[in-house]
């Protein structure tokens, strides 16, 4: 008698028994993997597995250990797939043998006992598993061994990989479809012939009927598989998808045809060949939905595919093709006129012109030189650049973008779980409804016709359409805006924005150009200016802030200046919001606002005090200069309204919204650049750190609020607020801070993406609107008889791609004509 592996349920070759006591009782295995795995999942108290892996499917055996585990555990090889490479680590490792919720069960539980586990999720859908642990604690190696020795074969997660997986699912998909597609045309041979006169015929109507049952097991065996593992599935972990109904009514029209089919005796119909015709429908229908998601979500794998896997690294000398995964930091490579950047980095070597449309969403070319940064995926137009690493792969500015594309579109809006909520209802009902059909038809038309009204009313509701409503419009929305330099981290903002009453806008680098100039100057009687202005722009030259290196370039223009004329700085201090401090030659020079020097108790005189107000009401700025204690004199700088705001703020406030403009400097400078951009409200002269209780103080009145900021020294605010939304830099601290993050530096992207989040909330309406009428016209059809099984198999997979095809029209928000329309206004 043949022996089955106690672990994996698969038979053992004759001779290679291996046996093993289990709880003190002997159990044979078909290997040594399988006999340890099992030990491994007793010992752990995990035994109850075994009852929950689905009756009759088998286990794969252990995969072999991988010998170059350990190599993980590195930094270099981890910093490939790990972002943060502090003590808590985060990975996604995927896993081929993840096949059933059982495995789910088991691998989190596992996780879960290990010392040094903070979290372990598994996507059963996509087989990761997202780990994250405490490197302090235990390593990467031991959780891949772990996750082995109980069956798993664990990798860290590859995009390429997650490409072949879903290749793999679409073409075992389609091997089922052309399976059923050829049982159907052979069954309807079979029912030509019975409908042409062989079923008057007793012996021809049997013989028929049997070769349609065969035909008929087979292909519900095979094809028809997906269907009751869905099912099955469901069950399983309480609750009631659509698989189900679908399930339900198969199986009720096959048995009633066995029935028919094993009592000749009985007058009856079979109805194998609608059984294989509406499987057939439903798979081509599943497909066509498998292919169109691929198609309205797949703008991450595209942005990810602008990334060269190669590189030209520079090695004494030579150039040498390499991957680009074997890069580290500090590397050098050359890239050819023509080609992408394969990786981030800065110039330090050659200069030429680089289109960052990818990036941005502006077509302008911008002129690179030495030192200057340069992106992953933008093209070199001309020149011969050398380049040093800074960032490869997940880790550059391109990767960011498209894990935090991918992240918006896992992420659920509220409306989408309320659709969560009403799912298993809807699938509940349905069922009832058609038990509902079947009983009144039984006793009024006979049990074929009920057969056939229950089972067309089991198949014609979609709650599969109901549920793509939501997470369809925000990955295709997600998705797009990303590749039109409008970077949206998790779908939940899209519905938020919509609802935003309050606008607050930051003044410097967002509502101006942030390009500090110096405009004009008054000093006491008697200053060196030309000394004195040398030793401002050295002092200023120590500080990162725009207004600094404003203040330095003007500096440099008008007396004719180089970075080596500046002096040592001794004891610098940059005070945020007030100004910059240092020491050269033994003398003390403070440059910032009247009110910091006054509480430096420096005396400011009062005909600079006049002159200070009179250039504030032409929005110029004073800045400061004192010297070893006594006032020197005050430079007056301007910062250049952004083209585009004045038209922003307008279209705002024409939809309703309330507008602030929140800056740090002086009330009557605020209020001027205010009445520039054609009036809004003012809160002047808050220091960086106070804006988050700005924000909060307008959230304490009921409002839903947006920051618009420059993504770093806002950071808090954009945090704080419903809605942040950081412009122009893409910096690691604006995508950390902000919900929003606009790549470009054109200012109406504000109020694109309020657009675009009206347009995904009216997407949403629309899908849910139609997925309701469908079901509202469609099941009093099937219920009252008048819908076939064959009918309803048709319209439900079309109900699903009207939604798909809905939400893929939100592509067509960034079409020519729609951009054109909104630079006249029209939404």
């Amino acid at each position: 008698m043949a022996q089955n592996c106690f672990h994996c349920g698969q038979a053992i070759p004759e001779g290679e028994v291996v046996l093993k006591p289990i709880e003190g009782e002997e159990q044979t295995f078909c290997c040594h993997g399988c006999a340890s795995v099992c030990e491994v999942i007793y010992e752990a108290g995990m035994q109850s597995f075994y009852q929950r892996t689905p009756d009759g499917e088998l286990l794969s055996p252990p995969p072999p250990p991988n010998k170059d585990i350990d190599f993980y555990d590195y930094d270099e090889v981890q910093s490939q797939y790990v972002s943060d490479l502090s003590d808590r680590r985060e990975i996604t490792l995927m896993s081929e043998a993840i096949h059933c919720a059982a495995c789910v069960w088991l691998i989190e539980h596992t996780m879960a006992k290990m010392d040094g586990i903070l979290l372990a999720r598994v996507n059963f859908t996509n087989k990761q598993i997202k780990v994250r642990w405490d490197n302090s604690r235990i390593k990467l190696s031991d959780i891949i061994k772990k996750l082995n020795s109980i069956g798993y074969d664990a990798t860290p997660y590859d995009p390429s990989a997650s490409e072949e997986a879903y290749r793999k699912a679409n073409r075992d998909l389609l091997y089922r479809l052309g399976f059923a597609g050829f049982a159907m045309m052979n069954v309807m041979w079979f029912s030509v012939a019975l409908y042409s006169g062989a079923a008057d015929d007793l012996e021809y109507r049997n013989y028929f009927h049997w070769l349609e049952l065969i035909i008929a097991t087979i292909t519900l065996a095979y094809s028809g598989q997906p269907f009751f593992k869905g099912a099955w599935t469901s069950i399983r972990s309480k609750s009631v998808g659509m698989d189900v109904s679908i399930s339900l009514g198969m199986a009720t029209t096959y048995l009633y045809s066995c029935w028919v089919t094993l009592h000749p005796e009985n007058v009856g119909d079979v109805y194998f060949d609608t059984l294989i015709d509406f499987m057939f429908l439903l798979l081509i229908g599943r497909y066509l939905e498998a292919i169109s998601k691929n198609k309205a979500i797949d703008a991450s794998r595209r942005l990810m595919d602008l990334q060269p896997k190669v590189a030209r690294q520079l090695i004494d000398g030579e150039t040498q093709v390499v991957p680009v995964r074997t890069l580290v930091k500090g590397n050098r490579i050359v890239v050819k006129p023509g080609d992408q950047f394969p990786v981030d980095g800065h110039l330090v070597d050659g200069h030429g012109m680089v289109n960052e449309s990818m990036l941005s969403g502006e077509s302008r070319e911008i002129e690179k030189g030495i030192g200057d940064r340069v992106s992953a995926g933008t093209i070199n137009i001309d020149g011969s650049l050398t380049v040093e690493v800074d960032a490869i792969l997940q880790d550059t500015k391109l990767g960011r973008i498209v894990h935090m594309v991918e992240e918006a579109q896992g992420s659920k809006a509220p409306i989408q779980c309320t659709a969560d909520k009403i799912m298993p209802w809807f699938v509940s009902v349905t069922i009832t409804l058609a038990v509902a059909s079947f009983v009144y038809w039984f006793f009024n038309a006979g049990i074929e016709f009920a057969i056939m009204t229950g089972t067309a009313v089991l198949i014609i509701t979609c709650p599969c359409a109901f549920g793509l409503a939501t997470p369809m419009a925000i990955a295709v929305a997600s998705g797009v805006s990303a590749r039109n330099g409008i970077l949206v981290k998790n779908g939940a903002v899209l519905e938020t924005l919509n609802t935003v009453e309050h606008f607050v806008f930051d003044k410097t680098g967002t509502l101006t150009k942030g390009e500090m100039k110096v405009v004009d100057s008054q000093w006491i009687e008697g200053v060196d200016t030309a000394a004195l202005m040398q030793e401002v722009g050295s002092v200023e030259h120590r500080s990162e802030h725009s207004l600094a290196r404003g203040i330095c370039d003007s500096i440099q223009e008008q007396y004719d200046l180089h970075t080596k004329d500046w002096f040592e700085v001794q004891a610098f201090k940059a005070v945020p919001g007030k100004g910059v401090q240092g020491e050269i030659n033994g003398h003390q020079i403070n440059v910032g606002t009247a009110k910091w020097l006054s509480d430096l108790q420096i005396e400011l005189p009062n005909v600079l005090l006049e002159q200070a107000q009179a250039h504030a009401k032409l929005a110029q700025t004073a800045i400061w200069v004192a010297k070893d204690k006594k006032v020197q004199g005050v430079l007056f700088v301007e910062d250049e309204l952004r083209a585009e705001a004045p038209e922003l703020i307008r279209r705002l406030k024409a939809a309703g919204k309330q507008v602030t403009l929140l800056s740090g400097d002086q009330q009557l400078v605020a209020e001027r650049v205010a009445e520039k951009l054609g009036g809004m409200d003012v809160i002047a002269e808050v220091l960086p750190e106070d804006k988050n209780q700005v924000i909060r103080e307008l959230q304490a009145q009921d409002k839903v609020v947006a920051m618009v900021g420059d993504g770093i020294n806002d950071a808090p605010a954009l945090v704080r607020a419903d809605v942040g939304i950081a412009l122009g830099s893409g910096t690691d601290v604006s995508m950390d801070s902000a919900d929003i993050v606009l790549m470009g530096n054109d200012l109406m992207a504000v109020d694109t993406a309020v657009a675009l989040s009206a347009r995904t909330l009216r997407t949403i309406r629309q899908n849910i609107a139609s997925s309701i009428t469908y079901n509202v016209i469609m099941v009093p059809l099937a219920m009252s008889g008048t819908l076939t099984p064959l009918i309803a198999a048709i319209t439900m997979p079309l109900s699903s791609l009207v939604v798909i095809g809905n939400a893929a029209r939100i592509r067509s928000f960034f079409g020519r004509r729609a951009i054109e329309q909104r630079k006249r206004g029209a939404r």
